[in-house]
């Protein structure tokens, strides 16, 4: 089946430039110029994932990643036209998976819908029936639980809505829970071939604490200064 891609995008130019090399790469292409037609396209439509310009008319990309997050993980790709590290953090915080600078080359934003979607169907395989010594579908440790299954994510009986890429980054450090990773090595497993920059792990991890603080969690992640990041001890962390 076809992967659906929604491109919103109020420059008429940049959007038929972009579907036209989404296309010749064999996706179906939805298309938007403002951020609330484009909501409706996530509800009806289902995209598996969307490119949003930071910059709509009225609503901008960052309350259409807000709203979408409601109800879809979709991976979502900013497009803006500012260089400005403060908008990246910004939209990386509240949801999305990468960000684009305009001026871009439509080869090199088709390379990152690709690479953001293999990173979405890269989880590990489920063990069928027969299957012995099969991978669990499940990792866990104290009250977290990351289902591999449904790329689902629990704290105690809570489900705690993650993008593919904060998921793919807390199951990382779950599968080496001791082990303390630098800003580096999680670029190298969760980000492959996609050029980001330190800041935007620091930004996922950041969004994945709030979440957890949310259902009722402490410290999910612990950051070992200068070091990097590894997973806290859970099995003593939760409700006071």
């Amino acid at each position: 089946m076809t992967t659906t891609i929604l491109v919103v995008d109020d420059d008429p130019h940049i959007s038929e430039v972009v579907e036209f090399a989404l296309k010749a790469a064999g996706y179906q292409v939805l298309t938007a110029p403002d951020a609330e037609s484009a909501l409706e396209l996530f509800k009806t439509k289902g995209p598996a994932l969307a490119v949003v310009d930071i910059n709509l008319p009225g609503k901008d990309g960052l309350w259409l990643c807000r709203a979408a997050r409601d109800f879809s993980q979709a991976p979502i790709i900013f497009l803006s036209a500012r260089d400005d590290e403060v908008d990246r953090v910004m939209g990386l915080t509240i949801g999305g998976d990468d960000y684009v600078t305009k001026p871009f080359s439509p080869r090199e934003l088709t390379a990152r819908v690709g690479a953001v979607l293999r990173r979405l169907k890269s989880a590990p395989p489920e063990p069928g029936p027969d299957t012995a010594q099969a991978k669990p579908a499940v990792l866990c440790s104290g009250d977290l639980r990351l289902d591999l299954e449904s790329l689902e994510a629990f704290w105690q009986d809570r489900k705690v809505e993650l993008t593919a890429t904060e998921f793919r980054l807390l199951k990382t450090l779950l599968h080496r829970p001791r082990k303390v990773f630098t800003r580096d090595e999680l670029l190298e497993l969760v980000f492959p071939g996609v050029a980001v920059g330190d800041r935007t792990v620091d930004s996922h991890i950041l969004h994945i604490r709030k979440k957890f603080l949310q259902a009722g969690a402490k410290e999910i992640v612990q950051t070992q200064h200068g070091s990097g990041y590894n997973l806290a001890p859970l099995a003593n962390i939760g409700i006071d």
